[in-house]
């Protein structure tokens, strides 16, 4: 009897653990989205997703994708990981209205599965440079070349990705599922993990290829968000950002090196020219802009210090054009309609800056011991012992002396000279300085 009763509860313990037994080994994905431009911010984000996917063995990476393209070279850095991947690597375009356009096409079909939400399209890949005109028929090959060989990796149209991008194509979710660009429609997340389970792909690198069984029905999903710091450096991943933050931080130094204030100047150019700084950290320099922008800097702070007709400004000016010009590499470049505009508000603020501290060097002294001089007041008090008297100035008592002849109570006095704290006087006319003398209580 009593070995029986071990039995049922040994059997009880176990149906009460199989749940939680099952929930313990239900199968998850990891899901992240990309509705931005694509940049070496989110390359990195995917990148680090992928890693994280494999390191907590994630039965899938989803990727929700909303994306009107980006940089080439972020986008092959993408493209690279997905097809060496050991996860399963699931492209979304979600949600309805969404696109994976130009740089988005490519790495939807470089994923494993590539799904798309109804009302959604893909494709117009052609490359254009950072002004947005039509890319060299050089670049525009290579684009070719590299989409048709993601698609034969895939198994994809190549028929499509070669037209995407000589001609721009696109097309919507039920072409894309009739032409084989990708491989199901899924109108939300949970349709699309339902969809997905039980499929069959072939995940790693080529010469490490082996088939996996999806297992995402009823999987719990990991969301993976780029973060507020990603956030920021996805903001800040402007080439037109980065110019202006620079320049504009260059001004508000200058102007602060012109005219030393309260600092306000100097902490708002500190803080954007730090902003623009981690801007360039994000996106791909030349080191030749760079020392043209390190030029531009100095040429202007010289107007500052040497003001003239303008030529240190006027070369400032050109040093920066230049730099804007040739600041970032590959298809990214500052904008025209903001270069411009920004070099020539920028050395016009040089040219103001330099005669704003021509005019203050040149400008009489209002504190300190030049700022006494010449000023006039009666002496109130003198102490005959060491020949010292006591004047009222500027709202404060000064001790004063006589530079040649002793002074006396009530004569009216010239600030001369000054000795550590004492005042130098001499008599003054006693029809000189009677504004000065009511200005100053007498």
């Amino acid at each position: 009897m009593r070995r029986l009763a071990q039995v049922l509860l040994l059997v009880t313990a176990c149906l009460f653990a199989a749940p939680a037994f099952s929930a313990a080994q239900a199968p998850t994905v990891l899901v992240t989205r990309v509705d931005d431009t694509i940049t070496p911010v989110v390359a990195d984000h995917l990148a680090e997703g992928l890693r994280t996917a494999e390191r907590e063995r994630h039965a899938a990476y989803v990727v929700e994708v909303d994306t009107p393209g980006g940089l080439l070279q972020s986008t092959r850095e993408i493209v690279q990981d997905f097809l060496a991947s050991d996860v399963p690597v699931v492209v979304h375009v979600t949600p309805p209205g969404a696109r994976a356009a130009s740089a988005g096409a490519y790495i939807a079909m470089a994923a494993h599965v590539a799904a798309m939400a109804p009302g959604t399209h893909i494709g117009a890949g052609t490359p254009v440079t950072g002004q947005g005109e039509e890319a060299s028929d050089k670049v525009v090959n290579d684009s070719v070349a590299f989409a048709v060989s993601i698609a034969e990796q895939r198994g994809r149209s190549t028929r499509f990705a070669e037209d995407m991008v000589r001609e721009g194509t696109a097309v919507s979710d039920q072409e894309a599922v009739r032409t084989d660009v990708v491989d199901l429609v899924a109108p939300s997340r949970d349709a699309l993990l339902a969809e997905l389970d039980g499929r069959r792909v072939v995940v790693g690198p080529a010469d490490a290829a082996h088939e996996v069984v999806l297992h995402t029905a009823g999987a719990q999903v990991v969301e993976y968000d780029l973060g507020f710091f990603g956030e920021l450096r996805q903001l800040l991943a402007s080439p037109e950002l980065a110019f202006l933050f620079l320049s504009i931080g260059t001004l508000a130094v200058i102007y602060e090196l012109a005219s030393p204030g309260m600092g306000l100047g100097g902490v708002t150019g500190a803080i954007l020219l730090v902003l623009g700084f981690v801007a360039l950290s994000v996106l791909p320099f030349n080191v030749g802009g760079l020392l043209l922008l390190g030029l531009a800097a100095a040429l202007f702070v010289a107007e500052v210090l040497t003001p003239g007709v303008g030529i240190f400004a006027a070369g400032g000016t050109v040093s920066l054009v230049f730099a804007g010009v040739l600041l970032f590499r590959g298809e990214l470049g500052v904008d025209p309609a903001v270069l411009w505009p920004t070099a020539v508000v920028v050395g016009g603020g040089a040219v103001l800056a330099g005669r704003l501290a021509w005019r203050a060097r040149r400008a009489p002294a209002t504190t300190g011991h030049e700022g006494l001089l010449d000023l006039e007041a009666v002496v109130r008090r003198v102490d005959a012992r060491t020949g010292t008297g006591q004047v009222l100035l500027e709202g404060a008592w000064w001790t004063v002396r006589g530079r040649e002849a002793p002074i006396t109570p009530g004569q009216r006095v010239r600030v001369v000279d000054r000795e550590g704290l004492d005042l130098i006087v001499e008599r003054a006319d006693p029809e000189e300085g009677r504004d000065t003398e009511q200005e100053n209580g007498s």
